[in-house]
């Protein structure tokens, strides 16, 4: 191993997903910076790994990015792990690797075990296109903030929640996105996995009546609105204006007659020559 930084993922529960290429990596490394030397104490130690440890969290991350990258310079290889899964995926890391960029240094990937996408494979929800937001802000106009821009999202959409937010947080997503299909993912790869599939009300019910328990780490995918509901809104809105009023608005934004009668009839979901007999 080179002078270099190794971004190493980590199991996020079975720590037989460890990789044997991540072990290898971390048995080689001069320095293992990690988030919490106490949770990586304990992978070291079930992999009999021996190593120099130092931490790297959410207080230090600037100016411990800095002296790890003076290391590299003088040809030491370190090896970065979060507490679990990848490394600067909503965790500490990627200031970590903009400033060894910024430094002219290499970076290299020692890929795993991910939450983000081992939820959303085992959802059962579209996973052609996602959006992952990570926590949501623990600020209450900053969280309004992020579901606010959430509503129209047609990506299937990835939160993680600890367990004394979670019910709290699904009725907030239900206030401001509203009814949507969910699969809310608990304890991923552990004994205890479990998938829980259907409606947000549903499911909110279930969690009041205590007919399924609350614990564990979560993460929750939740369906995108549909191109058709947000087409039909769209419509709807156009509905309150007369066709008049609509041509004129693209009229007004430079489009020629015959294009701003043509997005008109599309908007409203009629027959181009409806809104020519209107105009007329």
């Amino acid at each position: 191993m080179t002078g270099k930084i190794y971004l190493v993922a980590t199991p996020i529960g079975n720590l037989s997903d460890m990789s044997i290429r991540a072990i290898d990596t971390l048995k080689n490394a001069d320095i293992i910076a990690c988030e919490d030397t106490r949770n990586t104490i304990r992978l070291l130690n079930y992999f009999e790994i021996k190593g120099h440890l130092t931490s790297y969290h959410e207080y230090n991350k600037i100016d411990k990015a800095y002296e790890l990258c003076e290391k590299v310079k003088e040809g030491k290889s370190i090896a970065f792990v979060s507490d679990a899964g990848m490394p600067a995926i909503s965790d500490p890391g990627y200031e970590l690797v903009d400033i060894a960029y910024k430094e002219g240094l290499e970076v290299t990937i020692i890929p795993g075990a991910s939450a983000v996408v081992s939820a959303l494979a085992i959802s059962g929800i579209s996973s052609r296109r996602f959006s992952f937001e990570g926590f949501l802000p623990v600020d209450k106009n900053e969280k309004k903030e992020i579901l606010a821009e959430l509503v129209n999202e047609s990506r299937t959409i990835i939160l993680y929640e600890a367990p004394h937010r979670l019910l709290k947080t699904l009725k907030e997503i239900l206030e401001y996105i509203g009814d949507r299909n969910i699969a809310i993912v608990r304890e991923l790869t552990k004994l205890h996995e479990e998938v829980l599939r259907g409606r947000l009300t549903n499911i909110i019910a279930d969690y009041e009546s205590e007919k399924v328990a609350i614990r564990g780490e979560y993460v929750l995918v939740i369906e995108g609105k549909s191109l058709l509901e947000k087409r039909c809104e769209r419509q709807k809105s156009f509905e309150e204006i007369s066709i008049r009023e609509h041509y004129e608005k693209y009229i007004y934004d430079g489009m020629d007659k015959k294009e701003a009668m043509k997005a008109v009839a599309k908007d409203r979901g009629i027959q181009k020559r409806d809104v020519y007999k209107e105009l007329l």
